[in-house]
């Protein structure tokens, strides 16, 4: 497919598509757009939705502000990131979030423990202890049985964040086995990275692999890794997000786009394209108790 077919094409498969991972103003941290900016310019792109994702505060009632006032049929969307600031491991916060109409609650994301291994990311303003979902002795803690439970009860996905390759096995398996949609985030992040072997167990698990075009931008992870990562967990496991959203890079909107192309030149049909982009972040906005 020459350039120019690629962009089209793309073009028509971004139109209706979902990303589920995009950073925004207002925050703490320096982003490109401010939220209304950000679904007007996916309107402008024809997507159906795109999930604000804050790590420091929860974003469906902004959602649902913008939602209120901007008048587009691109949707923005909210979830609940469980760091610090809401209260760690807070089954509260977690209740109030999906009263409020949160799609997305992710285990602690720069306050992770694992996370924070690693060292502060960019932007880090604050000292503090790094936050595991296990106990001293390897077990899941009871408090994230009770944010499983609320979850499942209440609706929404739970999503494992920054937390280690082994906590996010241990915690998909058991979400699963409990009943609770749960979703893998970009497994191939240099923080997070998982297997691609253990990415399709868990997918044959029922749990949802994120692909985020930001881990191939900072070659955490090549074009080819990812698509055949992809191939082997089955796309209608696999959904697109970007993760984009910093101040320095390109509009989200626009590098949806490039995601698309991308995997258009690892050979992925429309069809399974459409799968990613349509059908699988349809399925996670669309989940109800």
């Amino acid at each position: 497919m020459d350039k120019k077919n690629l962009l089209q094409t793309a073009m028509e498969l971004q139109r209706g598509a979902y990303d589920l991972h995009v950073h925004s103003l207002p925050s703490v941290f320096p982003r490109k757009l401010d939220g209304v900016e950000l679904i007007r310019a996916g309107e402008q792109y024809g997507m159906a939705g795109i999930l604000l994702k804050s790590h420091y505060e929860p974003t469906a009632l902004r959602a649902m502000l913008i939602n209120k006032y901007c008048h587009c049929q691109c949707k923005a969307y909210g979830g609940l990131v469980l760091n610090w600031p809401v209260g760690g491991l807070n089954p509260y916060a977690v209740y109030e979030a999906v009263r409020a109409g949160a799609k997305i609650i992710w285990m602690p994301t720069r306050d992770a423990r694992n996370s924070l291994n690693f060292g502060n990311m960019d932007g880090d303003f604050f000292n503090r202890p790094g936050i595991s979902i296990l106990d001293e002795n390897g077990r899941i803690k009871n408090v994230v049985y009770d944010i499983m439970d609320i979850i499942k009860e209440r609706g929404g996905c739970l999503a494992t964040g920054h937390i280690s390759p082994e906590e996010s096995i241990v915690l998909c398996k058991e979400g699963r086995a409990r009943g609770v949609p749960m979703i893998l985030t970009h497994p191939e992040f240099q923080r997070t990275k998982i297997s691609g072997e253990i990415q399709k167990e868990l997918a044959e698990q029922g749990v949802f692999i994120e692909k985020n075009w930001l881990n191939l931008v900072t070659g955490s992870v090549t074009a080819e890794e990812m698509a055949a990562n992809i191939r082997s967990a089955g796309v209608e496991h696999v959904y697109l997000a970007t993760d984009r959203g910093q101040q320095t890079g390109p509009s989200p909107v626009e590098e949806y786009r490039n995601f698309i192309m991308a995997m258009l030149e690892q050979g992925f049909t429309e069809k399974e394209l459409f799968v990613m982009t349509h059908q699988v972040p349809a399925q996670i906005i669309h989940l109800s108790a």
